[in-house]
């Protein structure tokens, strides 16, 4: 059989379509890969093969009886541990929760199956999906195809290495401060952060919630950027309750490249990258200018990134610390109580969101409202924004408590999570942001150049990444797979 191991979902599909190749066949193929690979990566955590192989036959059926199921038909894909899917558990790298079993599948989950995927497995994650590492105690640590000593990313680590491994034909992560982007960054895959609640997140949450969480959404990674398009508009839309007055229209780009009007903004004192992330941006920028778009270096928004900082930490800290159990809450609040009022560090800012008032979390949410009606005067003037989404290429792995953990950029020293920064300026604001690949720096390492633009702008970032996948900045396989 020739070898579909790193082909797009696009390909697959329309391979499938032309009788090349069966779902059923693929299915084992993949099968096969993770026997191989999977062992020393550890990004697939969890298969049924059996329900698997019944959903590849029923496709192939289908098909032989000219049905078309959609535009994923027997595409077998992963998604991150944390969707509910039937039959499944769903933890969250949560050692209480190692045995809570899903008992129906998650609105997203329906969704990619009635579009035809078979769905076959989940890939591993952080405990609470906090982290830019993939480990648990559950399913333990996955690491980097591109170099096992380096993480994946988090929190969908185990998405973004299952794809560049060649184990899956698509996957699905979430994002709340680029759990998408940073794995699709580092382990040099696409991936698209939505517009903020663009795809309903239902059953992509803690056992009994359905409100959609503040920031967080979920989203595709792939290995071509029409992936992501077929993806998102199979997951996007209203659901049951929104379908009685919306429907889904969204704009695309309807421009050629020669009209982009594109700005760049490469590095930053608040959160300072790498002398390698920043050529990369820069060069995608020098691409786009090439074929006739227009580009600003100095274009930025009507906000400062100290108050776009601010606002994404605290909302980011309250509605993390929601997730928390009540008994880890209350301390939280005890710790409030014992600050010093002039106490304005790190430490006690974070502890003051964790615990955070509802009078205090709407004057922040007040913040990030000037902050979305400055993006959306910026977007009237230019396209999309180029930016990087994280300081460095993959980092080694480091489990230290958080507070001991450093970042090293060119040579300095620099807080871990400081480095959030360029995942929030897209997320605080409810923004599409896409990611894509530019290749191996100097270390062997991928690296990934983020695309923003408007809210419900996704097909006009996503479009701007098929433009520069067509001008080489697309997928490559890691070495030895």
């Amino acid at each position: 059989m020739t070898d579909y191991t790193f082909a797009s979902a696009t390909d697959l599909v329309r391979l499938i379509k032309a009788r090349e190749i069966s779902s059923s066949e693929l299915l084992e193929h993949y099968f096969k890969r993770i026997d191989a690979h999977n062992g020393p990566i550890n990004a697939v955590i969890a298969q049924n093969r059996d329900e698997a192989r019944k959903a590849a036959k029923a496709a192939d059926a289908a098909l032989a009886h000219g049905e078309d199921l959609g535009p994923l038909h027997g595409v077998p894909m992963t998604v991150k541990e944390s969707y509910d899917v039937a039959g499944y558990k769903t933890t969250w790298g949560i050692p209480e929760m190692k045995d809570n079993l899903a008992r129906e599948d998650a609105l997203s989950i329906q969704r990619l199956k009635r579009a035809g995927a078979v769905i076959f497995g989940k890939t591993n994650v952080p405990l609470r999906l906090a982290d830019f590492q993939s480990y648990n105690d559950i399913y333990g640590t996955t690491n980097n195809p591109w170099d096992k000593g380096r993480t994946p990313g988090g929190s969908s680590g185990g998405s973004a290495a299952a794809l560049a491994a060649g184990l899956c034909g698509l996957e699905t992560g979430s994002d709340i401060g680029g759990s998408i982007r940073n794995p699709a960054h580092f382990c040099g895959v696409f991936g698209h952060k939505p517009t903020w609640n663009l795809l309903p997140p239902r059953g992509h949450a803690m056992p009994g919630v359905r409100t959609p969480a503040d920031i967080s959404v979920i989203g595709p990674l792939a290995r071509s950027a029409r992936d992501l398009e077929t993806a998102l508009l199979v997951m996007a839309g209203p659901d049951e309750i929104q379908s009685r007055g919306y429907s889904l229209a969204l704009p695309r780009l309807g421009k050629p490249v020669s009209a982009l009007r594109v700005a760049v903004w490469s590095d930053d004192p608040v959160a300072p990258v790498s002398k390698a992330v920043r050529g990369r941006v820069e060069s995608v920028a020098a691409a786009l200018r090439d074929a006739g778009a227009t580009v600003d270096d100095s274009a930025r928004p009507g906000m400062s990134s100290k108050a776009s900082q601010a606002a994404f930490q605290y909302l980011l800290q309250a509605t993390m610390s929601s997730r928390i159990p009540d008994a880890e809450h209350q301390k939280l609040v005890q710790a409030v109580a014992t600050l010093a009022a002039n106490d304005t560090s790190d430490r006690a800012n974070t502890l003051r969101a964790q615990a955070a008032s509802f009078r205090d979390w709407s004057r922040h949410n007040e913040a990030r409202t000037h902050l979305r009606w400055a993006w959306h005067a910026f977007f009237q003037r230019y396209d999309v924004l180029l930016t990087p989404i994280m300081p460095t290429s993959a980092f080694p792995h480091d489990h230290r408590a958080f507070g001991e953990r450093t970042i090293d950029v060119d040579g300095a020293k620099r807080p871990y999570f400081e480095q959030v920064f360029w995942a929030g300026l897209a997320g605080v604001s409810y923004l599409p942001a896409t990611i894509i690949p530019t290749g191996p720096d100097a270390q062997g390492l991928p690296i990934g150049v983020q695309i923003i633009g408007p809210e419900y702008g996704d097909l006009a970032t996503i479009e701007v990444a098929q433009i520069l996948e067509q001008r080489g900045f697309a997928f490559r396989s890691p070495p030895g797979y």
